[in-house]
Order: structure tokens, then C-alpha cells, then sequence
């Protein structure tokens, strides 16, 4: 064991150049907006059409719910994937996870749009939805951790923030690339092409983008980080058992190196991470969904000025996310980190009396504000973070699970509170305090978190 350990150590990482960074930054990014793409393209028809077509024996309200239940049952799905794709990732390496979870992904979008309809084969086409929306999930709640995780040890050092924060790019494409999609199909086709083929169009187009992602990722090398961890042997991690027995024989300072990494007590580092990722998900939740349709019913405004506005701000984003991304790298995490919370809490209120003021620039103006500091900013942060907090051996796992539980628990829960919390006080004035809470969770994970610009990300235990 410790000559094996020892000959995976002295083996040269082969060099990562230009080319090799740049396909895994297009891939990571192309991950993520698939992912993001796919959850749009069903968010939009499950409103539209399933209902009608999947559940058309039960009221329009009801086939309403039914339609974003099965919405809901791939983000179950994510925190099923995200462990097993977790582990599977800080075992046997990043990019052969990220190809499954990629096929996974595009695969289960693709064959929804051939399913049969429920006036085809009755009640089996609403399960058969349900089965690829899971499948579609259990590849999801990986991809975006995978990508980030690889990036980030892709990344060189003085850049990692700038390359880790391009996964966050791909939410604002996959969002507007699904939401122009469905704007065309509106906008050209009648209400009966729309329901008998034109609904399957933007599912079945999505296997183009898969076959180049499949295409990209194939040429891909394994990250660098992951081919120079010390517990690896052979392109495969070490069992705690083959470690702990590696330890016993190896010299001081292997056996050190591999001690730090199993030996460390978990935790810490996964709830600084659970913190971070709470506010921006949570500001998501408030400002994406909550605020849209609270705008579009109780404010005398067009119906498609919140949605135009999330369009405008997410254009915007693409200047944000790399921005934030150098001042992360310049700067460092935690001032970036403190200064964009800290001027979410404090713009909250204005931001809030902007989007009810009832006027249309107002609205807009408010939604950009709150949508490039309170959500994008933290998750070009969120990207390069998170992966510096946990050490090799977990980092994927532990990423994974952060970003879905924190996801889960915000954006599920945030929307329902702010809707009760607004219905009772007659007000707004809950939505604002609300982003406050959520930004100030994350101000207080980032003042107790460990700078962690520059870090090693070969080594194998946790930042605290």
C-alpha cells in the first residue's frame, strides 16, 4: 500500500493548458445552463399545456397542482442525486460524473417531448412524466456542483474566482434561452399546434445541446486536482480503511497529509457553506418567483413587466457574475462576500418601495437592483467559496448536498412564508424583511468563515 500511495504521488499530473481550461469552462458553463434550461423549459409548459394534456379529466385548478407536482418531484430528486453523484465523483473523479449526469439530464428532457398524451394511453403518460422528471432530478442535483468543482481546481490560482464563477453564467442562460423559446412558440403558433406538437419542440431541441455537451465532455481531462490528491491511487480514492492503513506505513509527511483528511472532524465547514448558499437562494426564491406574481396581481402594472424585468436583469447579469467574480479574486472572498449582503440588507427597503411605487421604471429598476446584488453577485461568489471551504476528499459531496439543502429549504419555503406573511399584514413590508434576514444569515457565514482566496484545493481536509 504505501509504495502504491507513494508512486501516485511522485506521478506527474499531465499539464493542463489553454485549450484544456477553456473546453472545461464551456462545459461547466453548458452543464449548468442546460440544467437551468431544462427545469425552465418544464416550469413553462407545466403552465401552459401539461395540465392540459397530462391531467385533463380533473378541473383546470386541479390539473394546475398536478402538473407542478410533478415539477416539484425533481427537486427531490436533486438531493438524491447530489449524494450519490457526490460520492461517486470524490471516488472515482469529476468529469466521469459530470458525462452521466450530463446524458441524464438532456436524455430524460429530450424523451419528454415524445411522450404519448393522456388521450393516447390514459393514465400511464402522467407517470411516465413523473419517472423522467425524477430521472431528469437525480442528474440535476449533481451537475452544478460537478461543474463548479471542477472550474474551481481547473482555475489558476489568481483567476479561480473570474473561471469558477462562468457555472453561474449558465443559470442566466438556460433561463433565457428556455423563456425564448417559449416566447416564439406563443407568439407563432395557434393555440391547437401549440397543444397537439408544438409544446414538444423545445424538449426534443434539447438534444442537440446534449450531443455537443456529451461530445465536449468526452475530450475532457480529469481535473488536476483530483489526479494529485494524495488517497488517490490509480484514478480511484482510497477507502478510510486502505487510508488508515496507508498511514501506519507511509513516511511523516505523506502519512500527515492523508491523516489531516480523515481524521478532521466534519461540520463546521459544511454549515458556513449551508449559510452562504441560504441567502442567495433564499433572495432568489423572494425576487425570481415570489416577486413576480406578486407584482403581476397586486400592482396596477402590465402583466409581463416583472417577467420583462427579470429578462433585462439577467442580460445585466452577464457583466455581474464576472465582475463580482475579479473583485472576489482582487479582493478576496469574505470583503466581497460582507459588502454585497450588507448592501442587499440596506437597499432592501428601497429596492421594495421602488418595485410599489406602480410605476413601470420603478418596478424595473427595483427587480435589477435586487436581482444582480442580492442573487447573482452571491452566486458568482457562492461558486469559487464553497468549493475553498471543503477539502479534495469530500469537496463534491459535500458541495453537492450544501447547495441542494440550502436550496431546498430557501427557495421552498421563502415564497410560501412571504405569501402568508403578505396576506396577513396587508403589506409589503414582510418581502424586505425577509431579503434582510436571508442576506444577513449570509453576512454572518461569511464573517465567521476563513478567507480562502489562494487556498490549496489539493488538500484533503476541510478549511475549518
Amino acid at each position: 500500500m504505501k509504495d502504491s500511495v507513494i508512486a501516485a504521488q511522485q506521478t506527474p499530473t499531465a499539464p493542463r493548458g489553454t485549450r484544456d481550461l477553456a473546453r472545461a469552462a464551456v462545459s461547466g458553463w453548458l452543464g449548468t445552463a442546460m440544467e437551468f434550461m431544462d427545469f425552465q423549459l418544464y416550469s413553462l409548459a407545466a403552465a401552459i399545456v401539461f395540465n392540459k394534456i397530462f391531467f385533463p379529466d380533473v378541473s383546470p385548478a386541479i390539473g394546475l397542482i398536478a402538473a407542478m407536482a410533478t415539477y416539484g418531484v425533481g427537486y427531490v430528486a436533486r438531493l438524491a442525486g447530489a449524494v450519490y453523484f457526490g460520492r461517486m465523483g470524490d471516488r472515482i473523479g469529476r468529469k466521469k460524473v459530470l458525462y452521466l449526469t450530463i446524458l441524464l439530464m438532456g436524455a430524460s428532457t429530450t424523451l419528454i417531448g415524445a411522450l404519448p398524451t393522456y388521450a393516447t394511453i390514459g393514465i400511464l403518460a402522467p407517470i411516465l412524466l413523473v419517472a423522467l422528471r425524477l430521472v431528469q432530478g437525480f442528474g440535476a442535483g449533481a451537475e452544478i456542483a460537478g461543474a463548479t468543482v471542477l472550474l474551481a481546481e481547473y482555475a489558476p490560482v489568481r483567476r479561480r474566482g473570474l473561471v469558477a464563477s462562468l457555472v453561474s453564467l449558465g443559470t442566466n442562460s438556460g433561463t433565457l434561452a428556455a423563456s425564448g423559446l417559449w416566447a416564439i412558440l406563443l407568439a407563432v403558433l395557434s393555440e391547437d399546434q401549440l397543444m397537439s406538437w408544438g409544446w414538444r419542440l423545445p424538449f426534443l431541441l434539447s438534444f442537440a445541446l446534449m450531443f455537443f455537451a456529451v461530445w465536449l465532455r468526452r475530450g475532457l481531462k480529469e481535473s488536476p486536482v483530483f489526479e494529485e490528491r494524495a488517497d488517490v491511487v490509480d484514478g480511484v480514492a482510497l477507502g478510510r480503511d486502505e487510508v488508515e492503513s496507508a498511514i501506519a506505513t507511509a513516511d511523516e509527511q505523506t502519512g500527515s497529509v492523508l491523516a489531516a483528511g480523515i481524521r478532521q472532524r466534519k461540520g463546521r465547514s459544511f454549515f458556513l457553506a449551508l449559510g452562504l448558499r441560504f441567502g442567495q437562494a433564499g433572495n432568489s426564491g423572494l425576487v425570481q418567483t415570489f416577486l413576480v406574481g406578486y407584482i403581476a396581481t397586486n400592482l396596477a402594472v402590465g402583466r409581463s413587466v416583472p417577467t420583462d424585468a427579470i429578462v433585462y436583469g439577467s442580460l445585466l447579469g452577464f457583466a455581474t457574475v464576472p465582475v463580482v467574480g475579479l473583485l472576489g479574486d482582487r479582493f478576496g472572498r469574505r470583503p466581497v462576500y460582507l459588502t454585497l449582503t450588507l448592501l442587499t440588507a440596506v437597499l432592501a427597503f428601497p429596492v421594495m418601495l421602488l418595485i410599489t411605487s406602480g410605476s413601470t421604471p420603478g418596478v424595473m429598476l427595483g427587480m435589477v437592483l435586487g436581482l444582480n446584488v442580492g442573487v447573482l453577485g452571491l452566486f458568482s461568489l457562492e461558486s469559487v467559496t464553497m468549493a475553498e471551504l471543503f477539502g479534495a476528499r469530500t469537496r463534491f459531496t459535500q458541495l453537492a448536498l450544501a447547495k441542494e439543502i440550502g436550496g431546498i429549504l430557501a427557495t421552498a419555503i421563502g415564497p410560501v412564508l412571504a405569501a402568508t406573511l403578505t396576506a396577513v399584514t396587508g403589506s409589503w413590508w414582510p418581502i424586505a424583511a425577509m431579503l434582510i434576514v436571508y442576506s444577513l444569515i449570509t453576512f454572518v457565514s461569511a464573517l465567521f468563515a476563513p478567507e480562502t482566496r489562494g487556498r490549496d484545493l489539493v488538500r484533503l481536509e476541510d478549511a475549518v
